[in-house]
C-alpha cells in the first residue's frame, strides 16, 4: 500500500523540512488558505492521494515545495515499478536507500523531458568519494556543471579574472574518472573545478582568482562558484565533496543541498529570511546566515540572540561573561561593541566572535550588544531543559529570535521557547 510505502520515508522527509510534520493520505483533501502547508495531490495507481507538510510558524519556501513535487513523482513512479507481491521489503529498502538522490538529480536536471542519469552518476560518484581518503585526509573534488556555451562561458571567466584550461578532447564522467587521483588531490572543489556540460562531458578546469575571495566565510560558502552557477544559464549548478566529507550542490539562487551524515538537507536563505523578517534588516541577515553556515560546515558551535528589548531588560538577564571582567577581556570587547553585523563579518571578525564561547547578542538594528554573553536561564517563561547551548538557545528565545548551531553541524531556529527549524 502507498501509505505503508511512505511511512519508510517519513523521517528523511521530515528532516529535509527541518522537523515538518508530513503524511500521505488517501484521497484529494482542500487547502486551508490560513495553513502554512504544503499540500499536493498525486495519483498512484489511478487512485489520488494527498500529500501534507505542515510547520508552524515557518511557511515553506517555493525550493521545498518544488522539491517535494519532485519526490512524490519520483515516489509515484518507483511504488508502481514494485508492485510485484512478496517484494514489500525490497521495495521499501530500494525506496529508503535511494529516492532522496533520484529526487535531487530530478530537482538538478531543470528540463522534465531529459533523463537525469547522468546527473544522478555524477551525485553517486561523489558519494563513493565522500568516504575516501589519500593519505590520511578526505578526497575533495569540485565540477562547475554549466547551460551555457562555451564561448559564453569564456567570457565570462575571463570578465571575472578567473583561469579556464580546456581540455580535448572532452572526457565524460564514468564510473572509473576518479581513478587518477589527481582528480580528487589537485582539483580540490575550493578554487580549482572540472567544468562539465550537461552530458556530464568535463570540458576543462577552472581556476578562480584569488583576488575575488574577500574573507573567510566567503571561501567556506563558496559566494565566487554562487556567482558564477547564477551566470552560466538557467539551471547551471556546481557540486563539491568538501573538507567535512560532505557534498554540497549549489544552484542558483543561493541554494544550497547538502549530503550530510549520509542524509540531504536543504539550506535555503529563504527560510532564515523569513524567520528573521522584522528583527533585522535583509542585508544583515544575509551576512548572518552565511556565517552561520560557515560555522555549521567547520563545526563550530555558537548561539546567537536578536534581542527584541531594551538594553536595561538584556542587563537583567546577564549571569555573566566567558573568562570574567579582566582588562584584555575588556578591551576587545569595547572595540567591537556598537558594530554592525554587516562590519563585523566583511572585517572578518564575526566568524571568530561567534566561533567563541557563550552567547553573541545583537540587537534589532544589527549591531553587536554583547559577546561571551552567559544567560540566566531562570528569567524563562518554561522551564528548559538539555545540553549547556541548547539551554541557553531556549531561554534567550523569550526575550527574541535565536540561531543556535550545535558543534556536529546542525543549525536549529529557536523562538518562544521551543525549536521550530532544524537544518542538517
Amino acid at each position: 500500500m502507498p501509505i505503508t510505502a511512505f511511512d519508510t520515508l517519513r523521517g528523511n522527509i521530515r528532516s529535509f523540512l527541518g522537523g515538518a510534520e508530513v503524511d500521505l493520505v488517501a484521497g484529494e483533501e482542500e487547502a486551508v488558505a490560513t495553513e502554512p502547508a504544503i499540500r499536493i495531490g498525486i495519483s498512484i495507481e489511478e487512485r489520488p492521494y494527498t500529500f501534507t507538510a505542515m510547520r508552524t510558524p515557518l511557511h515553506f519556501t517555493r525550493t521545498e515545495e518544488a522539491f517535494c513535487r519532485e519526490l512524490l513523482t519520483a515516489f509515484s513512479a518507483l511504488y508502481t515499478g514494485f508492485r510485484q507481491e512478496g517484494y514489500a521489503a525490497h521495495f521499501r529498502t530500494a525506496l529508503l536507500a535511494s529516492i532522496m538522490d533520484i529526487t535531487v538529480a530530478r530537482f538538478l536536471r531543470g528540463d522534465h523531458r531529459k533523463g537525469f542519469w547522468p546527473i544522478q552518476q555524477l551525485i553517486q560518484l561523489l558519494k563513493n568519494l565522500s568516504y575516501q581518503q589519500y593519505e590520511g585526509t578526505p578526497a575533495t573534488t569540485g565540477f562547475l556543471v554549466h547551460r551555457t556555451t562555451l564561448p559564453e562561458l569564456r567570457r565570462l571567466i575571463r570578465y571575472r579574472k578567473h583561469s579556464l584550461f580546456p581540455l580535448q578532447p572532452y572526457q565524460p564522467i564514468t564510473p572509473t574518472f576518479f581513478d587518477n587521483p589527481l582528480a580528487y588531490r589537485f582539483i580540490d572543489g575550493s578554487n580549482l573545478f572540472f567544468v562539465a556540460n550537461i552530458q556530464m562531458q568535463v570540458t576543462g578546469i577552472i581556476r578562480t582568482s584569488d583576488a575575488e575571495t574577500h574573507n573567510d566565510v566567503e571561501r567556506l560558502t563558496n559566494r565566487e562558484i554562487f556567482s558564477l552557477v547564477r551566470n552560466t544559464g538557467t539551471g547551471a549548478f556546481a557540486v563539491t565533496v568538501n573538507d567535512s566529507s560532505e557534498i554540497e550542490v549549489m544552484s542558483s539562487p543561493d541554494k544550497l543541498l547538502v549530503r550530510r551524515k549520509g542524509s540531504w538537507a536543504i539550506f535555503d536563505p529563504d527560510i532564515f529570511r523569513s524567520f528573521l523578517a522584522g528583527s533585522l534588516d535583509e542585508e544583515a541577515v544575509d551576512d548572518l546566515l552565511w556565517t552561520v553556515y560557515a560555522l555549521s560546515k567547520v563545526r563550530h558551535g555558537t548561539v546567537i540572540l536578536i534581542h527584541d528589548r531594551s538594553p536595561r531588560q538584556l542587563a537583567t538577564l546577564k549571569k555573566g561573561s566567558v573568562g570574567g571582567d579582566d582588562p584584555i577581556g575588556r578591551l576587545l570587547t569595547r572595540r567591537v561593541k556598537g558594530k554592525t553585523i554587516g562590519d563585523l563579518k566583511h572585517s572578518g571578525t564575526l566568524l571568530r566572535l561567534l566561533s567563541s564561547d557563550g552567547m553573541t547578542v545583537f540587537s534589532r538594528s544589527g549591531r553587536l550588544l554583547e559577546t561571551g554573553f552567559i544567560i540566566d536561564t531562570s528569567h524563562a517563561r518554561e522551564v528548559v531543559t538539555g545540553g549547556g547551548r541548547t539551554t541557553a538557545a531556549s531561554a534567550a528565545s523569550f526575550f527574541g529570535k535565536v540561531i543556535k548551531v550545535s558543534q556536529d553541524g546542525p543549525i536549529e531556529l529557536y523562538h518562544e521557547g521551543r525549536q521550530i527549524y532544524r537544518f542538517g
